[in-house]
């Protein structure tokens, strides 16, 4: 009979231990020395997986070339970038008024820059054909510039001679 009292007493004990074991690793997710709470909370941000990268396709160190010349570069799709005026034939090359030469470089299939530069009076076009857009008070007119060529555009395509801003280049092979 001792022998059976002894059995049940040491199966209730050990019941109780595993029970409070188990408890213990539940609430503390089975890390010592962090609250269950934290850890469920890291779990479930870990399986959520990476979040999503927001890009708004602004023109990196555009405040820094704005206040070095009077080109305000605002965003495009980074395959038009503005580069030094080389006479290289693969660059894309500006002509204001108010600014120096402005030259770009156009990789990949198509560029596209949004921008300001005030009083354009002409593009010369490198191995992309483009598409330039420009605005005169509230009119805004495109220009086509072919493949290596030099149109008119803006000013000098104007029969009153007013100063355009060019406010975009697109670009295509």
């Amino acid at each position: 009979m001792k022998t059976k009292v002894r059995s049940t007493i040491l199966r209730i004990v050990g019941a109780a231990v595993a029970a409070g074991a188990l408890t213990w690793v539940a609430a503390t997710g089975g890390v010592i020395g962090g609250s269950g709470a934290e850890d469920l909370a890291a779990k479930a941000i870990a399986h959520e997986g990476p979040g999503y990268a927001v890009g708004d396709f602004a023109y990196p160190n555009a405040d820094k070339i704005l206040a070095e010349g009077k080109i305000k570069l605002k965003s495009g799709n980074g395959h038009t970038l503005l580069a030094e005026c080389t006479g290289a034939p693969e660059l894309m090359e500006i002509f204001s008024h108010e600014n120096a030469k402005a030259c770009f470089r156009v990789t990949g299939d198509k560029g596209y820059l949004s921008l300001e530069i005030p009083a354009v009076f002409g593009v010369k076009g490198n191995n992309y054909a483009a598409q330039v857009a420009m605005s005169v008070g509230t009119e805004e007119k495109t220009f086509t510039v072919d493949k290596n060529a030099r149109p008119a555009v803006g000013e000098t395509a104007d029969e009153q001679g007013r100063d355009f801003t060019l406010l975009e280049i697109r670009t295509s092979k």
